[in-house]
């Protein structure tokens, strides 16, 4: 008797295992369709793109995998919207492998209706210049997430420094904001933001930022933050009003620049020699590394600085919708 209830219950669990099998996929079924598809449609936008191809044909293949790839983002990410901001769409500007764009993190983002300025954005204000939406945020799975990083584990190169492959501390280096949101410039990290980390997230971080082309530059002018919450990472970057700058620190890269011009100078008019010339350094790289030391340290004792974290948790709260 005893085993031949054993050996019903046995039949019987292992008919539900295989029936929730067959209920309930693996959750990273739908992510590897996503994938799938996306990689799909990058190679046959770049064939096109590459082929010479009139625009007209790409345009409408990005379009036609614009929409396929924004459907199954939103099954994956399942988020609803935010105050403030539109729909949810794509979070990727280009399919053809040799934009500048390429590559940005898989998921969904949300842009602000309004501009810097709180004119509407996406058109032209009173000024004739387009405005920009004021803030962005970025919504997507941990699973999705890694396997962006392990993607662009040598992004620049093997000799290059490229974005930590843990999630943490992916999200706490400029090189990951550089490479995961298309700007057209790089991300400058100035220094972290003292922001209190939402009920329910296991990682919240924001950092005080700017971008560049070339030189740091003076002041910082947004802030970026980012949280880890059920099995989702957000990720969200807006400007900010009054922009935070520390004077001195951009008087002692100043001095650095003289310097550089300086030595660079004397070494052209015959004044010193290479040896000499080489000991100096990279003037204005020290410049620059001073520069954002200084401005570390000194920056949370600017009025500012104070705004600017309420700006970034205000942010942060939009992002993990907890408002």
């Amino acid at each position: 008797m005893h085993n031949a209830l054993s050996a019903l219950l046995a039949l019987f669990v292992s008919a539900f295992l295989t029936s929730a099998a067959v209920a309930a996929p693996p959750a990273n079924a739908a992510e590897d369709r996503y994938i799938a598809a996306r990689d799909a449609a990058i190679e046959k936008i770049s064939t096109i793109y590459d082929a010479s191809n009139a625009d007209e044909t790409a345009r409408k293949a990005e379009d036609a995998a614009t929409a396929d790839l924004g459907a199954l983002i939103r099954a994956i990410v399942g988020e609803s919207g935010r105050d403030g901001f539109g729909a949810a769409q794509l979070h990727i500007d280009t399919f053809y492998k040799g934009d500048e764009g390429f590559g940005m993190l898989d998921g969904l983002r949300f842009d602000a209706l309004l501009g810097r300025n709180g004119e509407k954005a996406g058109q032209d204000g009173s000024d004739g210049k387009y405005v920009a939406p004021k803030a962005h945020i970025i919504v997507t799975t941990q699973t999705l997430f890694e396997r962006w990083l392990r993607a662009h584990r040598d992004w620049w190169g093997k000799d290059s420094k490229n974005v930590p492959q843990k999630i943490g501390a992916a999200l706490k280096d400029e090189s990951f904001y550089t490479q995961a949101i298309a700007s057209g410039a790089a991300v400058v990290r100035f220094s972290s933001l003292p922001v209190t980390k939402p009920a329910g997230a296991s990682f919240a971080y924001a950092m005080l930022a700017g971008r560049t082309q070339s030189e740091v530059p003076d002041a910082a002018d947004q802030v970026f933050v980012s949280a880890i919450s059920g099995g989702k990472v957000y990720v969200a970057y807006g400007s900010i009003t009054p922009k935070v700058e520390v004077p001195a620190c951009t008087a002692i890269r100043t001095g650095c620049d003289k310097k550089a011009e300086q030595a660079a100078d004397d070494f052209r008019f015959g004044k010193i020699g290479k040896k000499a010339y080489d000991k100096l350094g990279n003037l204005r790289q020290q410049g620059e590394d001073a520069y954002k030391r200084c401005f570390a340290q000194n920056a949370p004792k600017q009025a500012s600085f104070a705004e600017a974290t309420r700006q970034a948790g205000k942010l942060l709260a939009s992002a993990i919708n907890t408002r």
